[in-house]
C-alpha cells in the first residue's frame, strides 16, 4: 500500500521569491468553499421543494371532498385523504431536517473560513518579510561585490605606484586602498548580516508553510468528509421518506382491500330503498264504454255497437255510412242518457238489425294487422283466414277464427 501523499511534501517551489505551491493550495480551499455553497444551495432548494410539495399535499387532502360517497369506498377515500395529509406533513418535516443539515454545513464552512484566514494572515506576513529581506540581502550583496572590486582595483593601483612612484603618490594610493578595503569589509558585514536575517525569516517561512500545508490538508480532509457524509445523509433521508410514504399508502391499500363493491351496493339499497314493486300499468279507459255501460242491462241492446263503433270505423278507414242509409237498413231506438252528461255528449245505444247473412263457408283473408281496442274485438294479422259471420252496415264485421268471434274492420279483409 502506497503511503498517503502530503501537501507539505508536494507544494514547494525552487524559486525563492515564488509562492506557487501555497497559491495552488489556497485556490483549492477557495474552490472547496464554493463547493460547500453549491451543496448548501442544493439542500436549500430541495427543502423549499419538499415544503411546497408537503403543503400542497395537505391542501389537496383537505379540499378533496368525497362527502357524497357512502359505505366502504367512503372509508377508503377518507383513509387516502388522511394518509395523503400525513405524507404532506412528513415532507414538511423532511424540509425541516434538510434545513438543519443546511445550517450545519453553513457553520462548518464559516469555521473553515476563520481557520483559513488565520493561516493566510501568518503566511502573508512571513512571505512579505521574506521578500523584503531577500531584496535587501540582494542589494547588500551587490554593494559588497562592488566594494570588493573597488578594493581590488585600489590594491592593484597601489602596487603599481609603490614600485616607481613618488612618495606622496604612494601614500595617497595606500590610503585609498585601505579605505576601499575597509568599505569592502563593512559591505561584507552588512551583506552577511542581511543573509543571516534572511535565513532566519526563510526558516520561519518554511515552518509556517509546512504548518499551513498540514492545516490546509486537514481542512480539505474535513471538507470532503463532511460533504460526503452530508450527501449520504441526504440520500438516506430521501430513501427513508420514500419508505415512509409507502408505509402510509399501505394503510390506504389495506383499507381498499376491505372495500367491497357488492357490499356497498347492498348497503345503498338497504339504506335508500324506496320500494320492492313497480307501479301497476295504467289501464286504457274508453270514454264511450263509460257512457253506454248503464244500458248494457237493457234487453235487445248491444252495448258495444253504439257511437263508439261508428267513431272506430272512421279511425280504421272503414267506409262512411250516411244516416239515411242506416235508417233504411235498420231500425234505431234512441234512448236519452241521464242528464249528468247532458252538457257534454248525448250518449246513445243503437240496436242494429242483423244484415244479410253471408253464405256458409265464405272465407276472407286479412290484408293488414289489427290490434283489438276493446274486449269484443278480435286481434288479426295480415294473411289470417277468417270466416265472416255478419257484415255490419257501420263497417265492422263479425268474424270467427279458431272458435274465437269478434269485430274487425271490414276494409281490412278481402274475399278469397
Amino acid at each position: 500500500m502506497m503511503p498517503q501523499l502530503q501537501f507539505k511534501d508536494a507544494f514547494w517551489c525552487r524559486d525563492f521569491t515564488a509562492h506557487t505551491g501555497y497559491e495552488v493550495l489556497l485556490q483549492r480551499l477557495l474552490d472547496g468553499r464554493k463547493m460547500c455553497k453549491d451543496v448548501e444551495e442544493l439542500l436549500r432548494q430541495r427543502a423549499q421543494a419538499e415544503e411546497r410539495y408537503g403543503k400542497e399535499l395537505v391542501q389537496i387532502a383537505r379540499k378533496a371532498g368525497g362527502q357524497t360517497e357512502i359505505n366502504s369506498l367512503r372509508a377508503s377515500f377518507d383513509s387516502l385523504k388522511q394518509q395523503m395529509e400525513n405524507v404532506g406533513s412528513s415532507h414538511i418535516q423532511l424540509a425541516l431536517a434538510l434545513r438543519e443539515e443546511l445550517r450545519s454545513l453553513e457553520e462548518f464552512r464559516e469555521r473553515q473560513k476563520e481557520q483559513r484566514k488565520k493561516y493566510e494572515a501568518v503566511m502573508d506576513r512571513v512571505q512579505k518579510s521574506k521578500l523584503s529581506l531577500h531584496k535587501k540581502a540582494m542589494e547588500s550583496k551587490k554593494t559588497y561585490e562592488q566594494k570588493c572590486r573597488d578594493a581590488d582595483d585600489a590594491e592593484q593601483a597601489f602596487e603599481r605606484i609603490s614600485t616607481n612612484g613618488q612618495q606622496k603618490q604612494v601614500e595617497k594610493s595606500q590610503n585609498k586602498a585601505k579605505q576601499c578595503k575597509d568599505s569592502a569589509m563593512e559591505a561584507e558585514r552588512v551583506y552577511r548580516q542581511n543573509i543571516e536575517q534572511l535565513e532566519k525569516v526563510r526558516s520561519e517561512w518554511e515552518q509556517e508553510h509546512r504548518a499551513t500545508c498540514e492545516a490546509f490538508q486537514l481542512q480539505e480532509f474535513d471538507r470532503l468528509t463532511i460533504l460526503r457524509n452530508s450527501l449520504w445523509v441526504h440520500c438516506n433521508q430521501l430513501s427513508m421518506q420514500c419508505v415512509k410514504d409507502d408505509e402510509l399508502y399501505e394503510e390506504v391499500r389495506v383499507t381498499l382491500e376491505g372495500c367491497s363493491v357488492d357490499a356497498d351496493i347492498d348497503g345503498f339499497i338497504q339504506a335508500k330503498s324506496t320500494g320492492t314493486e313497480p307501479p301497476a300499468p295504467v289501464p286504457y279507459q274508453n270514454y264511450y264504454d263509460r257512457e253506454v255501460a248503464p244500458l248494457s242491462s237493457s234487453p235487445g241492446i248491444q252495448p258495444s255497437c253504439g257511437m263508439i263503433k261508428r267513431f272506430s270505423g272512421l279511425l280504421h278507414g272503414s267506409p262512411k255510412t250516411t244516416l239515411s242509409a242506416a235508417s233504411a237498413a235498420s231500425t234505431e231506438t234512441l234512448t236519452p242518457i241521464p242528464d249528468r252528461n247532458e252538457s257534454v255528449y248525448a250518449a246513445i245505444a243503437v240496436q242494429e238489425a242483423p244484415g244479410p247473412p253471408t253464405k256458409p263457408g265464405q272465407d276472407y283473408r286479412a290484408l293488414y294487422d289489427y290490434t283489438a281496442q276493446n274486449s269484443d274485438e278480435l286481434n288479426i294479422s295480415a294473411g289470417d283466414i277468417l270466416e265472416v259471420i255478419l257484415e255490419g252496415e257501420d263497417g265492422w264485421w263479425t268474424v270467427q277464427r279458431n272458435g274465437q268471434r269478434g269485430f274487425v274492420p271490414g276494409s281490412y279483409l278481402e274475399k278469397i
